[in-house]
């Protein structure tokens, strides 16, 4: 198949969202088919750089979001370009400027629009006037707008298929979690990150990888820190990252005293973060506003027990001590990390090695590509179901 990925965000942004395009792309091309991203103009792509079956479209920064971008022409240019390359299907990965010229690229070149839906949006409205413009019914109908007459519209989790319900989606839906390539995370690290940061060996080390913003709820980590050091005086929270959010978290780190006790590492790029998985002993985050947590899985993959809040899917995902718990209290969370660190939990057993490469396998990016692919598969016959009701598809 030709595929046409259309993204406001793509690499070298580091996002969730451009690591789902990034590996579904991988995934979809080495099973032979051509993958083609219409994304933005980004400040660190040199405008002459050549990059195969990538076009980018002039943009500025969004508004509340400057790290993100919006393009702001295109449309003829994309069909275009779309037209030549003789898409079969177009697959949309935001609800913004480029899920806008992919809808109008799909419909007048008569073929499939599939999208992603990857953002809870009524956890980033405090972005935007501090929350005092837009409500959760903007979003509502912003969303209903978007997904009206898509082919079909893929939720990487039950929470995101539930709330869509809720808005009154009609789209053909199906629920597909992103998956990770396995040998990215598998393999072992000559990096030495604890030497880097000039960490001891037996150094007791919680990780977190994300956003540095205020819904990844990262105060409530290092709120938590000091009752944890109270059982481990030795241990450390590395926080991987950069955002928004960061100043406040340094002061916060500052006044609580824990200046020795956090790293700050800055943003690190997708290639290295297996070597910050492998450093640790637990994964750790707060947050509530993840629509499925990659650096959940990421850490599975890395061997790396994860502690996480308390969904349908983290429940699911984490349904053995050895690969990581959930917690609902702030009380409960010092307990499960606390053990992660003084190695109470065996993550190492036969059974627990097992567990894991069943789990591995089902969160795989060959997985995840069988599943789109499929889902791709399927509108195709619903849209020429739709042309000709008396097409035999059997």
């Amino acid at each position: 198949m030709n595929i046409g990925i259309f993204t406001d965000t793509y690499f070298p942004q580091v996002s969730g969202v451009a690591t789902s395009i990034k590996t579904l792309k991988n995934e979809l091309e080495r099973q032979g088919h051509q993958v083609y991203i219409f994304t933005t103009t980004d400040p660190h792509v040199d405008k002459d750089t050549y990059e195969q079956n990538i076009f980018r479209f002039s943009s500025i920064p969004f508004i509340s979001f400057t790290d993100r971008r919006i393009a702001v022409r295109g449309l003829f240019q994309a069909y275009e370009i779309a037209k030549e390359l003789n898409l079969d299907i177009v697959h949309t990965q935001t609800e913004f400027s480029m899920g806008m010229i992919g809808k109008f690229v799909a419909k007048n070149l008569n073929i499939p629009c599939v999208h992603t839906y990857h953002t809870m949006y009524e956890d980033y409205l405090h972005y935007v006037a501090n929350g005092k413009l837009l409500k959760p019914v903007h979003v509502k109908e912003g969303t209903l707008a978007f997904c009206y007459h898509l082919s079909g519209v893929i939720a990487p989790s039950d929470r995101v298929l539930d709330k869509l319900t809720d808005y009154g989606v009609h789209s053909q839906m199906r629920i597909i979690p992103t998956g990770i390539d396995i040998g990215m995370y598998s393999k072992k690290m000559t990096t030495n990150i604890r030497g880097k940061y000039h960490i001891a060996k037996d150094t007791p080390m919680m990780l977190s990888i994300s956003r540095l913003a205020y819904e990844k709820n990262l105060s409530k980590l290092v709120d938590l820190l000091p009752k944890i050091i109270e059982r481990v005086p030795t241990a450390k929270l590395m926080i991987v990252g950069d955002g928004p959010a960061k100043e406040d978290l340094i002061s916060q780190v500052h006044r609580l005293k824990m200046d020795q006790h956090v790293i700050f590492t800055g943003e690190v790029s997708n290639d290295h973060v297996n070597a910050f998985y492998r450093a640790c002993n637990v994964f750790v985050s707060a947050s509530e506003s993840e629509s499925q947590g990659l650096t959940y899985i990421e850490a599975m993959a890395a061997g790396l027990p994860v502690v996480v809040t308390a969904s349908d899917y983290t429940n699911n995902l984490l349904s053995s001590p050895t690969l990581g718990q959930t917690y609902t209290h702030e009380a409960e969370f010092v307990t499960i990390v606390t053990n992660y660190l003084v190695k109470q939990v065996d993550v190492n057993t036969v059974q627990a090695q097992q567990l894991l490469k069943r789990k591995l396998k089902a969160i795989s990016s060959e997985t995840f590509a069988n599943r789109v692919v499929d889902f791709y598969r399927n509108v195709q016959v619903e849209q020429e179901l739709q042309k000709d009701p008396t097409t035999n598809t059997e």
